[in-house]
């Protein structure tokens, strides 16, 4: 500002020129708040998607240590070691996080959270880093170095994406990790740090699993390891009919050809082309060798298979793909054949009954207790084979109740919670993929009259009786309504859910 005496109108313009200047500033501030929020945001969503494909390589693992335990076990035990290690600290993470929210009033108002005390508060006692500091740095290390000895192979990454070393400022000055990264900064700018945190927990997880699986598939390309399969153009043949069909590498590749191969057939492109004509009625075999050259010896890989012969048919095969009744408001996948037929002249028939194509149908039953299925198959012969078959139609069970997506029984959990649950209903063990809508339910709250919510939400009366809720009462949702999605059918009663207030 200028010196020497001022006027008062002069006096008046600089201190509005000193009020912009800060109006500036704070809107800058603000700016800056709800984009490390909107950053969060993302990166929630990020870490989402990064669970529901970690949990998927999981499932998928699981189910190759049912196929062949002695090759997956081994990687699926060090894989569940990286799971519980990388969970312990997510869920430290969370828990922090949660603790952080729990200071303002509306999580999404990152305008508001502008403040450092809370981590401040938590992780240092003046100077100095406080016990829950140290438990802080001490998950980040158990994570850190149990992943670096269980996979020696991503040791240096892991190391050094979760360091808790001293940093060097900007100005050359070392100061401690805890103290650099989380020491007096906004409060949504922590809440982001720890959520990246949490991101590269996840992104190293999936490195890890993927690292894994690599060297696991690098011991399977020996040719040693090939399983030579017979491929046959049908599973059963009439008496008399040619058998065709294929002996292939379990690659299908056609640049792996054996050097050498006995058996019922010829090689062309690394394949055994079977061509032979079907014996009598019953199982037949089909053995033979291949033979591969490997670091200049002769590797021999036999191969075993079979194939059926069978009459000529006169009746169906009628199947339910996931049970033996079907049930009335859901699509039921069926698969309808003659044994010998190929699909496209086979020919099916019932009430609710579409589809078609490749054997695939859906039934869609109507009213009544059973559905008759018609089917007829053109034989190679030209002639028609007929048969027929009866199903039960079942109504669909009734629903459990559920809190928290799919949690049923009693739930414990905090009030707040309570107020902004939704009302689910789930199938629990059935076998169909299908989509429920709560309408309606009733909610009694201790010492409160019984409330008629319409909906799948608490409404404000709802609300205000959960207000009146106390430590250790026990909230009962009954009288659920529900039913199918799209569909005006509703479903049998819905056992009730409860929620303990803790």
């Amino acid at each position: 500002m200028a010196g020497g005496k001022l006027t008062p109108r002069q006096k008046m313009i600089n201190l509005m020129y000193l009020v912009f200047i800060a109006m500036l500033a704070l809107n800058m501030s603000k700016e800056v708040l709800s984009a490390f929020g909107l950053m969060n945001e993302k990166l929630e969503a990020s870490n989402t998607d990064a669970t529901t494909r970690n949990k998927a390589f999981m499932d998928g693992l699981a189910e190759k240590v049912k196929e062949n335990d002695k090759q997956y076990g081994p990687l699926k035990a060090n894989a569940d070691k990286v799971k519980v290690l990388a969970d312990d600290l997510n869920s430290y993470l969370e828990g922090l996080k949660q603790q952080m929210l729990k200071t303002v009033d509306n999580p999404k108002d990152y305008e508001v959270m502008d403040k450092g005390d809370f981590l401040d508060g938590k992780f240092f006692v003046g100077d100095k880093v406080s016990k829950e500091g140290e438990v802080f740095l001490a998950k980040i290390a158990a994570f850190r170095d149990g992943v670096a000895t269980l996979v020696p192979n991503v040791a240096t990454s892991v190391k050094s994406k979760f360091a808790t070393a001293p940093v060097k400022n900007r100005d050359g000055v070392s100061i401690d990790w805890l103290d650099y990264h989380y020491k007096g900064f906004p409060l949504v700018a922590s809440l982001t740090k720890l959520t990246q945190l949490q991101a590269d927990v996840k992104t190293t997880e999936s490195e890890v699993l993927g690292n894994m699986l690599q060297g696991n598939l690098a011991s399977q390309v020996s040719m040693k390891n090939y399983e030579a399969i017979v491929v046959l153009d049908k599973n059963a043949y009439f008496q008399g009919e040619k058998v065709t069909g294929k002996v292939v590498l379990g690659r299908y590749d056609a640049n792996t050809k054996p050097t050498g191969f006995k058996g019922p057939g010829s090689i062309e492109n690394g394949q055994a082309v079977i061509n032979m004509t079907a014996g009598n009625v019953g199982e037949q075999k089909i053995a033979g060798q291949f033979t591969f050259m490997e670091d200049g010896k002769e590797v021999p890989l036999p191969f075993n298979g079979t194939y059926v012969v069978v009459p000529r048919p006169n009746s169906a095969t009628i199947s339910a793909d996931k049970m033996n009744v079907v049930y009335r408001g859901v699509a039921n996948p069926m698969t309808i054949s003659f044994a010998g037929v190929p699909t496209s002249d086979v020919k099916a028939n019932a009430p609710g009954l579409s589809g078609g194509a490749g054997g695939k149908y859906m039934m869609n039953p109507g009213a009544g207790r059973e559905v008759v299925i018609n089917v007829s198959a053109k034989m190679s012969d030209g002639k028609t084979a007929n048969d027929k078959k009866v199903f039960r139609i079942k109504n669909i069970p009734g629903p459990t109740g559920a809190l928290r997506g799919r949690e049923t029984g009693t739930i414990k959990g905090p009030k707040s919670n309570l107020e902004v649950q939704t009302v689910n209903a789930i199938l629990e063990d059935f076998d169909f993929d299908v989509n429920l809508d709560v309408v309606g339910f009733n909610i009694k709250v201790p010492g409160q009259p019984t409330i008629v919510v319409s909906g799948n939400k608490l409404d404000g009366r709802a609300k205000a009786a959960v207000q009146k809720a106390t430590r250790g009462d026990v909230v009962i949702f009954s009288e659920i309504k529900t039913k199918l999605v799209g569909s005006p059918i509703m479903l049998p009663k819905t056992a009730p859910v409860a929620y303990e207030i803790q």
